[in-house]
């Protein structure tokens, strides 16, 4: 394909992904966001490879446009090799929301291409688990089938898979979307 056949084809792409986002998940998403801001609790971001960039960046909108006090785990690189090497990899995640005294109060929000599962972002299921446990709402963004994450969310806005070749871009583009629109929506 030449270029300029490529850049249509992804820009069509990316039209029909906008308009098939659910609305609803969205306005569920926003509802949730609203509740731990008024309610003074905390958005904890989890993300892994380009996802966790997607946090970061996401955690300075929600704390200074937002208004919610938000962390990603990802953002301390020292404690998160540091556990990854002393405890492993998944469990990354879940000590560091145990360290954070996550609560009712609180939500997670998941930024990941898969959503993960037993294989993949595994350290992401765990934290899910002990999150509902302790009764944090989550907010997902996902793609593909939207994994584990897709399955236990309060509110999951599934991104969908339009090309085979090209759902991580997809994914992980249409995260920063939908997180800005969800921060300047509060």
């Amino acid at each position: 394909m030449d270029i300029k056949g490529y850049i249509d084809s992804y820009l069509e792409q990316t039209e029909e992904i906008a308009r098939s986002l659910s609305k609803e998940e969205i306005e569920k998403s926003v509802a949730i966001l609203r509740k731990v801001r008024a309610e003074d609790g905390r958005l904890f971001i989890l993300g892994v490879g380009g996802s966790a960039a997607n946090a970061s960046h996401a955690v300075n909108d929600f704390r200074k446009i937002g208004g919610i006090e938000t962390y990603a785990p990802t953002d301390n690189v020292s404690e998160l090799t540091a556990r990854t090497n002393d405890e492993g990899w998944d469990t990354t995640f879940t000590e560091w929301l145990k360290i954070s005294h996550i609560g009712a109060n609180d939500a997670v929000m998941v930024l990941s291409v898969g959503g993960g599962n037993e294989n993949a972002s595994p350290n992401i299921v765990s934290a899910l688990k002990l999150a509902k446990e302790r009764g944090a709402a989550v907010i997902s963004i996902v793609s593909r089938d939207g994994g584990y994450s897709k399955k236990v969310s309060d509110a999951c806005v599934l991104i969908p898979v339009v090309d085979e070749t090209r759902i991580t871009p997809h994914a992980e583009g249409f995260q920063g979307i939908v997180w800005h629109l969800l921060v300047n929506a509060l």
